[in-house]
């Protein structure tokens, strides 16, 4: 295929997750309703957090940062599918590709930091309950999801720049319904040796490492809590952070998946229907595992209702 520079083409076309004109209907109510309950569930734990003064802390500071980081994970793709199999076009002009990548990148990111950040703050609170003041102090909070936000923006604006030098091909089908790295990288026409490179090192440092916290975090407070005589001191502590372990293994779980299945195919649709699990399913769930395992967040949450 002849190459063709970034500059002299306009669009790219999202293929979406399935072609039969027979299931957008079932795949456009499907998706609308799962981005309702993703925004409303989102939302109301963070409005729950503001206005309770007892959730002022530093873990519900870093729950309420997840739960928006979530909300804006689901628009920056689902509205764009919604209104593609609405309007019956798939095209995505470049310029909205780049920015949807660029966005989901940013929170997808901040996803993975903030659930590192929130299992230090269990680590902390479990293993050193008389120092956990000190050393989770609202000024070192501040620097934790500052660096947060600041890495995720960082490793996001990387890739789109990366992005931004190649030069594509004529065929610029997306089999895929948003703007995936991956994807978007198999159209280029260009060497993408670098890019790759770049990919690997930034899903080592933003990926494996912050992973690799949370299981060393999890495996200390598990030794904590084991060494607690009382049955009821053990269950108390285990609740403190079960909620944040189930969303870890939904979270990672899902992603992992998603590339594993992905794996043996180039530019195949299985990956992007894998792609929901973690994209759209995983913030949807969130807020009801916060919800049914956490008293304080159930209590705020009915006198917000109330």
């Amino acid at each position: 295929m002849e190459p063709r520079n970034h500059t002299h083409f306009d669009h790219f076309i999202l293929l979406g997750l399935s072609e039969e004109a027979e299931l957008q209907p079932l795949l456009f109510g499907l998706f609308l309703s799962m981005y309702l309950v993703t925004f409303t569930g989102n939302l109301l734990i963070i409005l729950a957090i503001i206005k309770d003064s007892h959730l002022h802390t530093h873990m519900y500071i870093f729950l309420s940062n997840l739960s928006f980081a979530d909300i804006c994970l689901t628009s920056t793709t689902i509205p764009k599918m919604l209104m593609n199999i609405q309007m019956q076009n798939k095209v995505i002009t470049y310029e909205d590709c780049i920015t949807q990548m660029y966005f989901f990148m940013v929170f997808t990111g901040l996803d993975h930091l903030l659930l590192t950040v929130m299992a230090y703050d269990r680590f902390v609170a479990i293993c050193h309950p008389l120092h956990y003041m000190v050393i989770m102090n609202p000024r070192f909070c501040g620097v934790l999801l500052l660096a947060s936000w600041l890495l995720s923006v960082l490793h996001a604006l990387l890739h789109g720049l990366m992005v931004w030098r190649l030069s594509f091909c004529t065929e610029l089908e997306i089999s895929h319904f948003f703007c995936e790295l991956n994807q978007v990288m198999q159209l280029a026409c260009s060497d993408t040796f670098l890019n790759t490179l770049v990919l690997y090192l930034t899903t080592g440092l933003l990926g494996v490492i912050p992973l690799s916290g949370i299981l060393f975090s999890y495996i200390k407070i598990v030794s904590s809590i084991l060494k607690i005589a009382s049955a009821g001191g053990k269950y108390k502590a285990f609740s403190t952070c079960g909620s944040h372990l189930s969303v870890v293994f939904l979270f990672y779980g899902t992603a992992f998946g998603v590339y594993l299945s992905s794996a043996p195919t180039k530019n195949s649709s299985s990956s992007a229907i894998a792609s929901v699990m973690y994209t759209v399913a995983t913030p949807m769930l969130n807020p009801f595992i916060y919800t049914l395992r956490n008293k304080d967040i159930k209590q705020a949450l009915w006198k917000l209702c109330s």
